[in-house]
């Protein structure tokens, strides 16, 4: 087997050769337990004259902090201080994060700063989508990437120097409130969207806790009947969330990334009557120069003439054919027959689609 077999058979094991069962927990999520997203702006010092030079954002930050800080510069003064830098922070904030928890911070830079490598990010609120402050900020910079230059205007730069994470870098103000004990019922959102698969959670959720536990809402949610009580309603989600359910097989679908050449066909992909010839052409062209030389006492001169030898080749591959109902292994084992390559493969799938043989989705990404 050649290494597109190896490559199409090892993505259709692991696309659902054989059911498996999964637990609730890898197939779905409780609506309302969501993490939120947290952004801000703030001020690294510390630079090593590698921060912001002509950016305007950097002084009028420093200007505002020394004001909060009870420091109030003359009227006209510019502090331009290569040494500082102004950045943006983003940061993700867990469901059910409590106050005084820490979290950790993304720190990048905004202005026209060399490195952020050595600094230290100075206290920055973090506000939601709602405008509240939700995390604090603060804490010296892990900055992987590193630039260097000479004065010659040779430079050297190793990852992204302009990036940085501060591990526990921000601490939790307030809790965002969740729906999870505010509701009768708890919603699960299946990650796949699936009927099969909803009626299969809800078959094993009734088997194990009593019939009319649970009910599909549709075909990506399913709604359960929980306690109200909050410590009960952990452990019934507790015992939930680990029962084994089978979900139901993907369609069929084939993936054809057009810029690497790599298809994906799942299990499920069937192909129709069809016959199929794929045969491609090879011209040679080879220079082979001749020199010519006069006869002695002739007056004449050297010269080289070009001589070219031109040859094709075909390559013959017989035509093959696709019987109804053929699985992924036969074609696999047909197209790889003829000698086809991953680009002939996605050409070969295209025409199968096109002509209405292909039972799939064709997928190009």
């Amino acid at each position: 087997m050649n290494r597109t077999t190896l490559i199409v058979i090892a993505f259709w094991l692991l696309s659902g050769g054989w059911a498996h069962a999964e637990r609730i927990k890898d197939l779905a999520s409780v609506a309302g337990v969501r993490s939120n997203q947290l952004v801000g702006y703030g001020l690294v010092t510390g630079l090593d004259k590698s921060g912001d030079k002509s950016s305007k954002f950097a002084p009028q930050t420093l200007r505002n902090m020394m004001g909060q800080l009870g420091l109030t510069l003359p009227p006209g003064t510019d502090p331009k201080a290569k040494n500082t830098a102004f950045v943006s922070i983003h940061a993700e904030l867990p469901a059910f994060a409590k106050p005084g928890q820490k979290i950790d911070v993304t720190v990048s830079s905004i202005g026209d700063a060399k490195s952020l490598r050595g600094g230290s990010l100075l206290m920055s609120p973090l506000k939601g989508a709602d405008g509240k402050i939700y995390a604090i900020a603060q804490g010296n910079l892990v900055v992987g990437g590193l630039s260097a230059g000479g004065q010659d205007g040779s430079k050297i730069t190793v990852n992204n120097p302009l990036v940085g994470r501060i591990p526990n870098g921000a601490s939790v103000e307030q809790v965002v409130p969740t729906s999870f004990d505010q509701s009768g019922d708890l919603v699960f959102n299946l990650n796949n969207t699936d009927f099969t698969t909803a009626n299969n959670v809800v078959q094993a959720i009734n088997k194990a806790f009593g019939a009319d536990t649970a009910r599909a809402v549709d075909a990506g949610s399913v709604s359960v009947r929980a306690p109200v009580e909050a410590s009960q309603r952990v452990s019934f989600v507790s015992m939930l969330e680990n029962l084994d359910v089978t979900p139901d097989d993907a369609p069929a679908k084939v993936i054809v990334n057009s810029r690497t050449g790599t298809v994906i066909i799942n299990s499920k992909v069937r192909v129709q009557p069809a016959a199929v010839s794929h045969g491609s052409l090879t011209v040679t062209i080879n220079e082979n120069p001749q020199v010519s030389q006069p006869n002695p006492l002739s007056g004449g001169s050297t010269v080289v003439t070009p001589q070219s030898q031109v040859s094709i080749k075909e390559d013959k591959n017989h035509m093959f054919v696709f019987n109804p109902g053929v699985s992924l292994d036969e074609i696999v084992q047909a197209v790889n027959g003829v000698g086809a390559g991953p680009s002939d493969l996605v050409a070969i799938l295209e025409a199968l689609k096109s002509a209405g043989a292909l039972r799939a989705e064709l997928i190009v990404i």
